[in-house]
């Protein structure tokens, strides 16, 4: 994964108005999480970072690691949690997660289709079910996206989870979930000369029933 660098400082008034006074002045609200203490609460560290530091972590497709440096101390971290305002979609909370050599993360990986599928060159079309795949490792193996080989998917085949393997990882999502498929499309279906079944059904429905209604404006 890219490697950025975040500053922040350490606040002690946690409170709703110290909160809204720290945006006002362009920080936002946050904490990072370590390991369980004895109680197993996870142990945490309130700050607050520039929101003009914040934006290229947030505002990205790309996952970082993150290096915080709080008021001199160094953590290495990764996203855990954005809040947003429901209205004006103003970022409001972060939350981190602290990561170490030894201990794996689950984390999301954005999924990337590679090459051209038989199934589009034939007509159909591209359907990406899920962007992105959790996995399992230790934060430096971690990839910035998982590259889906698709070159040979033909018209009515999908690719699920389970069939995915990356050296290093672990899938965490569903093996039963599906990435991508190819669809049938009308042109395909024209230049092959089948019928999908949604058709076929519809064909029988229609038999025998009158003109049909204008459709709805």
């Amino acid at each position: 994964m890219k490697e950025i660098n975040v500053s922040g400082k350490k606040r002690e008034d946690l409170g709703k108005k110290a909160s809204k006074q720290l945006r006002k002045e362009g920080y936002v609200p946050c904490n990072i999480y370590g390991a369980a203490q004895a109680d197993g609460k996870p142990e945490a560290l309130a700050f607050a970072a520039p929101m003009s530091e914040l934006r290229k972590v947030v505002y990205t497709p790309h996952i970082y690691v993150i290096n915080l440096n709080i008021d001199g101390e160094s953590h290495t971290a990764i996203l855990k949690e954005l809040q947003f305002h429901p209205v004006t979609d103003a970022l409001l909370h972060v939350d981190f997660y602290a990561v170490n050599d030894q201990k794996p993360i689950t984390i999301g990986i954005p999924v990337k289709l590679v090459g051209l599928a038989q199934g589009v060159r034939d007509g159909g079309r591209m359907n990406l079910s899920i962007r992105k795949v959790n996995v399992t490792a230790p934060y430096q193996r971690i990839p910035e996206h998982l590259d889906i080989d698709v070159t040979n998917l033909k018209i009515g085949k999908s690719i699920k989870v389970g069939q995915l393997n990356f050296e290093g990882l672990e899938m965490a999502t569903s093996k039963d979930v599906v990435v991508c498929s190819i669809k049938m499309t009308r042109a395909a279906n024209l230049s092959t000369g089948e019928e999908t079944e949604e058709e076929g059904e519809a064909a029988a429905e229609g038999e025998g029933e009158g003109e049909a209604a204008p459709a709805e404006a």
